[in-house]
């Protein structure tokens, strides 16, 4: 699909530029990425439906700003966040990729781990935001276990139930497990979380250097991160150990990723189907 001509026009005159071709790119299930390359340099910017997603490039950015303000790892700058028409878009500048090789992977594990020594006071964040389609709520509490429970599983437990992708049952095993939860683990200082951290949301360039992309950026338990890399794997084994050698993870911090993994299986449930919830009953089974 072409990017409308007046969305170019707007671009154009609002970043004083003229945009000299446009190429399609990989940018997900939901947006319309492409190249942007004008008489400024190129760039990257990703557009949807105003209406479906409201402010989730607005949100995208207080979650880039966020991750860049740590001054631990790198982001896209944001060039320009706007709307037209029907359309939101977000404009970054473009990153020239290079290779995950072992070098890039360490570099990645260590910014990742100082980012998560920014702490917070409490657990959420300002604003709630979104984690793939999906609004993400974000409301502050004390204790990890009861923001992971209220903001993270109960509102996808309710929605998948809903749909009528889980059952009865298997609502009945999670408030087995909200009892059960604070008893396994040891609470920690809030972390800033990119919050959806699987294999396609970071880039290494052509130097090597690391950037995150596409962030659900919250204040939370830093294995939540963690767990995530192993859900769908693209992470190699030098990321954990510069991970650990700048900020070591508890001992036992294995035996938590499939609790920990319960948030984004949901999440999958209620945007893809019941074929993820097999591993949500699977993973839930370990911990009740």
């Amino acid at each position: 699909m072409a990017i409308p001509i007046s969305i170019l026009s707007d671009i154009e005159s609002r970043l004083n530029t003229v945009v000299k071709k446009v190429s399609v790119v990989s940018g997900g299930d939901i947006n319309q990425a492409y190249l942007l390359q004008t008489t400024v340099g190129n760039l990257f910017i990703k557009i949807n439906d105003r209406h479906n997603y409201p402010n989730m490039f607005s949100k995208e950015r207080q979650g880039l700003d966020a991750i860049r303000e740590a001054n631990a790892i790198a982001v896209p700058e944001v060039v320009l966040q706007g709307e037209f028409g029907n359309d939101s878009y977000l404009i970054l500048e473009w990153i020239n990729i290079g290779s995950a090789n072992m070098l890039a992977s360490s570099k990645l594990g260590m910014g990742l781990a100082r980012m998560h020594k920014n702490t917070n006071a409490r657990f959420g964040f300002y604003t709630d935001n979104y984690m793939g389609s999906l609004i993400q709520t974000n409301n502050w509490y004390t204790k990890w276990s009861d923001f992971f429970i209220e903001q993270r599983l109960q509102p996808m437990v309710k929605m998948a139930t809903d749909k009528n992708e889980l059952t009865r049952n298997d609502v009945h095993q999670f408030d087995r497990l909200y009892k059960k939860l604070p008893g396994l683990f040891t609470e920690e200082p809030p972390a800033l979380l990119h919050g959806d951290l699987w294999g396609g949301n970071y880039l290494i360039d052509t130097d090597g250097k690391p950037y995150l992309i596409d962030p659900a950026v919250s204040y939370g338990n830093r294995e939540f991160d963690i767990a995530m890399t192993t859900l769908f794997g693209g992470f190699d084994p030098a990321f954990y150990e510069a991970y650990n050698s700048e900020f070591p993870l508890q001992a036992d911090w294995q035996q938590r990723l499939k609790l920990w993994n319960l948030y984004p299986l949901l999440v999958h449930v209620n945007l893809f189907g019941a074929s993820y919830a097999k591993q949500v009953r699977e993973n839930l089974s370990i911990f009740i």
